[in-house]
């Protein structure tokens, strides 16, 4: 009981740490999980370990028989990758360029086939194993790569494509693992093109497409058909998440893993009702069963493993192999001709680190082929090396990113993005104005059918929830310098500028005025309030809705700048919103007009009816 409650409750303290420091959890959780196991056996009075995930160790009594463990990491694994197939969105995927596609195709083909060259020919790994290891090291975990984007402020090009590298390589480094790994058990312990391997190697991937699919199918018609109660959503798709796993790995042993990523990657693919909170709660099992993964995967390493690393310099020279020539030939290869510069293409090769699809599949493959009878011949060098290679490049990218990037001049010189938090029919015009005007809008909203109304306009709108960490999470928001809070209620936007304010508004941070502000001074309205000192939420969308048009009047002094807001204030069919300068840029409208230059060719931009307005009236 103690060891199984410390290992969660170390795990979360360890994802704490991580945040608080703000460095990927895969970090502290293997360095927990390695105190805790193989290094524990130095300063424990008997040479055992603290934890020992495995019965019948000879330095402990261990928490899990063999069959066990192995099927609780096949499960955890499972359902990550589930996870992780609700992420890719086809409709992104066509978005994304040139770039990430050969990303993800010619990268993963130079590091497997490298890979296992330099694990053959570096440690002398026979070629089943050394390609096994080339095939774990594909993938560049999005959990890994999260916080890296989120504390450094890159420009959109690199963190786009480092964004979809994560997400999308995930579950093709998983399948060519898969594929690897069942060769080789297949032709007992060879890569021999056998019929019996070329048999087992395709009913793998028929089974495995077929009972993903179908399943995810299934699981559509009773979602839409409402056939599961809302408080047995996330259990209900859960057990069948497992029950997928299970049964396709009973008719084709290890095609679970590629039946879950199907399933997920189809169903994120469909119209599912309630998606978000499915993906909401699969966030946070997945959270939990990382930290419980990486606790168990690293304290099982034994010593002796530690060994093989440390006494062998060539695991260096393979590690320096893989992260200072392999990626960045990857990288360079993939994005020949792409709209990257040098400088952003050598950053992109900077930051590669493995997660934990590596280290889990890496540690079930392990054990599986340890434990065969015979032995596959070397596999217990693959965890250990999968394991250095995961710890090396997060503890890599994570101290050196910043200091990179900074060196590169890859991180944004400006955050210039608007964010405007409320999809409504007025923030959706006003967002309109703004892109058409060059600037990278983002509306965000709680509201399906006005961010589907925002999307169909064609502004970037994103389905959140502020009160959660969806907002912050956003990889769209990077360059965001610029926050205006404008939806229906008052205390969201109060909590908008409490929250965010610092994270999205470090140019500007504004909300619409309240109404019971409407009837107090305007010396007394808040220095936060934008648009107009007379319209309110209600006020501004009822405009939006009878005259649904943004124009533009020239004025030539503040004077004429404060009549024309004068002037429509008692219309009551329009509102001002900016003032546009001569050069171009879009400035707030300041409490103080005796604060803002106006110069020849300034524009006052306002939403509602078309005013004719001279300096005469």
């Amino acid at each position: 009981m103690l060891e199984l409650a410390g290992i969660i409750i170390l795990g979360i303290f360890a994802q704490w740490l991580a945040w608080r420091i703000k460095v990927p959890a895969i970090l502290p959780l293997i360095l927990i999980g390695l105190a805790v196991g193989p290094l524990s056996t130095y300063y424990t009075e008997d040479g055992s370990k603290l934890i020992d995930p495995i019965v019948g160790n000879d330095l402990g009594e261990g928490m899990f028989l063999d069959k066990y463990l192995f099927a609780f990491v096949s499960l955890a694994i499972g359902i990550i990758l589930f996870e992780g197939g609700l992420t890719l969105k086809r409709k992104e995927i066509a978005g994304v360029g040139p770039a990430i596609v050969k990303l993800i195709t010619i990268g993963p083909i130079v590091t497997f086939i490298g890979g296992g060259l330099a694990a053959h020919y570096l440690l002398g790994l026979n070629w089943a194993i050394a390609f096994l290891f080339g095939a774990l090291v594909i993938v560049t975990g999005p959990t890994v790569i999260a916080p890296i984007l989120q504390n450094i402020p890159l420009n959109r090009n690199v963190s786009t494509v480092l964004k979809w590298e994560g997400i999308l390589i995930d579950p093709i480094g998983a399948l060519v693992a898969v594929l690897v790994f069942e060769f080789i058990r297949s032709a007992e312990g060879g890569v021999a093109f056998t019929s019996h391997a070329l048999i087992s190697f395709f009913r793998i991937i028929l089974i495995g497409l077929a009972s993903g699919a179908i399943a995810a199918s299934a699981l559509y018609r009773l979602l839409k058909a409402e056939l599961i109660p809302h408080y047995l959503l996330n259990v209900f798709t859960l057990a069948t998440v497992l029950a997928v796993f299970t049964f396709s790995d009973m008719l084709a042993h290890e095609s679970g893993l590629l039946a879950v990523v199907i399933m997920g990657m189809i169903l994120g693919n469909m119209d599912v009702p309630r998606i978000k909170e499915i993906l909401s709660f699969k966030e946070s099992l997945s959270v939990l069963l990382i930290s419980i993964l990486f606790i168990i995967l690293a304290a099982m390493i034994d010593v002796k493993d530690i060994e093989i690393i440390l006494g062998d310099w060539n695991s260096l020279w393979l590690f320096l192999f893989v992260v200072f020539i392999l990626r960045p030939l990857g990288v360079f290869l993939s994005s020949n001709k792409a709209s990257l510069n040098f400088r952003e293409k050598l950053f992109i090769s900077w930051v590669g680190p493995r997660g934990i699809v590596a280290a889990g599949i890496a540690s079930l493959f392990g054990l599986t082929l340890t434990n065969e009878t015979p032995p596959v011949e070397q596999a217990e060098y693959l965890t250990p090396l999968v394991f250095m290679i995961v710890l090396g490049t997060v503890l890599i990218n994570a101290t050196t990113a910043r200091l990179v990037a900074r060196l590169l001049k890859v991180t944004l010189e400006a955050s210039e993005g608007i964010l405007i938090v409320g999809a409504n029919g007025a923030a959706r015009i006003i967002g309109q104005y703004l892109k058409d005007n060059d600037r990278h809008v983002v509306l965000v909203d709680n509201n399906a059918g006005s961010i589907q109304k925002a999307q169909d306009d064609g502004l970037e709108a994103f389905l959140v929830n502020i009160y959660t960490e969806d907002l912050a999470e956003q990889f769209e928001l990077l360059d965001m310098g610029y926050m205006i809070a404008m939806t229906s209620s008052v205390d969201v936007n109060q909590y908008v500028m409490r929250r965010y304010q610092k994270i999205f508004g470090e140019n500007g941070a504004f909300r619409l005025i309240t109404p019971d502000e409407l009837k107090t001074n305007t010396t007394d309205l808040p220095p936060q309030g934008i648009f107009s000192l007379h319209d309110d939420f209600l006020n501004l969308n009822e405009i939006a809705r009878d005259y649904p048009q943004i124009h533009e009047i020239e004025i030539k002094t503040v004077a004429t700048l404060k009549h024309l807001i004068q002037h429509i204030a008692k219309q009551n069919n329009s509102a001002p919103l900016f003032v546009k300068t001569n050069s171009g840029p879009i400035e707030i409208i300041p409490h103080d007009l005796s604060s803002l230059k106006v110069e020849e060719g300034f524009k006052l931009v306002y939403l509602g009816e078309e005013i004719q307005y001279t300096d005469t009236e």
